[in-house]
């Protein structure tokens, strides 16, 4: 199970956080802060795998953010970094070369994408056509009511 993923800037800026569990917001921002310096840290070289509390970090960097995903100790630790890799993937496909600014401007896209992917903190779908599928539905379906209450007069939305 995925208790947490976390997206944050090599400045250690946190841009997305999703929990999967209950947590005092306290404890959060420690886990956060923790983690953050930890990887940050970390050499380029070293193994993407951190033992923290009673999970297990699994992290990537892709170009200025880093992808850092907690799971339970038994999970397969390679299979977390797949699921990190398909975000990515759909990321990159829905916004063209995903960028941090992507990120920080889009928000809501990104964690919509996150929740076509991962649902209560497993893995929902692995097909990449079908949640980029569900995504265009979703984008079409709002274009679709702003154009109808730009014409009922409800002016620009």
């Amino acid at each position: 199970m995925i208790h947490f993923i976390l997206l944050f800037s090599r400045q250690g800026k946190l841009r997305l956080q999703k929990w999967y569990e209950a947590r005092e917001t306290s404890e959060k921002k420690k886990i956060v802060r923790d983690l953050t310096s930890t990887i940050l840290s970390r050499k380029p070289k070293m193994s993407n795998f951190i033992e923290y509390r009673d999970l297990q970090i699994v992290y990537k960097r892709y170009a200025s953010l880093f992808f850092c995903f907690a799971i339970d100790r038994e999970d397969n630790e390679l299979g977390a970094l797949e699921v990190i890799h398909r975000y990515v993937e759909v990321l990159d496909k829905y916004f063209g070369s995903v960028c941090e600014l992507d990120i920080i401007f889009n928000f809501e896209k990104a964690y919509f994408i996150l929740d076509e992917l991962i649902l209560g903190g497993e893995l929902q779908e692995t097909s990449k056509k079908a949640v980029l599928s569900q995504i265009e539905m979703a984008d079409k379906f709002q274009e679709e009511e702003i154009i109808e209450l730009a014409l009922k007069g409800a002016g620009p939305v």
